[in-house]
């Protein structure tokens, strides 16, 4: 795939064999974004897990200090005083059975996260299919099922984020947008860094980050040093 001009120009300002320290890195992307939109900025880290094997996934949640500067669509599934509370903190949509049909029926994706209470479970479970591969499913390791329904919009409406593996053993994540500015993307990406360094399987040998990539939607990657986590 032939990369336009634009492109070409930023990545002539990237040396493709320097590991960049983080907030030289931010800087550099910031720099290297040159759409005439705010883009995304993302890491992608490859780590030194096998993703088939159950003790090596990694996966979990965590609420980046400057947000993502994406505004999030909350669906949750909660009956009685529990969708009261979640419609008071904020949820977007709430519903039980009625929202599963919904679903179902009429491929309803308006939203960016599904939130569960524990007992709506069994009926959230039957959109396993649906759900499931656009990495929707609400689960317990990323804080997305719990009867604590207005934290859980609270923290995503203030930039929580969820990492996962996939199948290439790489997590892909935006950290904020090119105009956060470097000293914030850097502080995003730092939380985030931590974060997926504390989640290490005990079964992960050998050196657990591989690689890591820092992006924004239409630039250059910009590797990044991670020796210091």
């Amino acid at each position: 795939m032939k990369k336009g001009k634009k492109y070409q120009e930023s990545a002539k300002l990237v040396d493709r064999s320097v590991q960049y320290e983080a907030a030289d890195a931010c800087a550099l992307v910031i720099n290297t974004a040159k759409a005439k939109f705010d883009e995304t900025v993302e890491v992608h880290i490859r780590l030194g897990v096998d993703s088939r094997h159950a003790d090596q996934q990694v996966r979990g949640s965590v609420v980046l200090p400057n947000g993502t500067g994406k505004t999030r669509k909350v669906l949750v599934f909660a009956k009685d005083a529990k969708a009261d509370a979640a419609r008071e903190a904020g949820a977007d949509y709430v519903g039980g059975m009625d929202m599963v049909e919904k679903i179902q029926k009429e491929n309803f994706f308006d939203y960016d996260v599904v939130v569960a209470t524990p007992d709506m479970m069994g009926i959230v479970g039957r959109l396993g299919k649906v759900l499931g591969p656009k990495g929707l499913m609400p689960s317990p390791k990323a804080g997305t099922v719990t009867p604590d329904v207005a934290k859980a919009i609270a923290e995503i409406k203030a930039g929580k984020i969820e990492y996962r593996l996939d199948k290439t053993n790489i997590v892909h994540c935006p950290i904020g947008k090119v105009s956060f500015g470097p000293e914030k993307l850097t502080e995003n990406f730092n939380t985030l860094l931590a974060a997926i360094v504390k989640a290490k399987p005990a079964a992960a040998k050998g050196q657990y980050i591989k690689s890591c990539v820092l992006a924004s939607t239409m630039g250059p990657g910009v590797k990044v040093s991670t020796a210091k986590f």
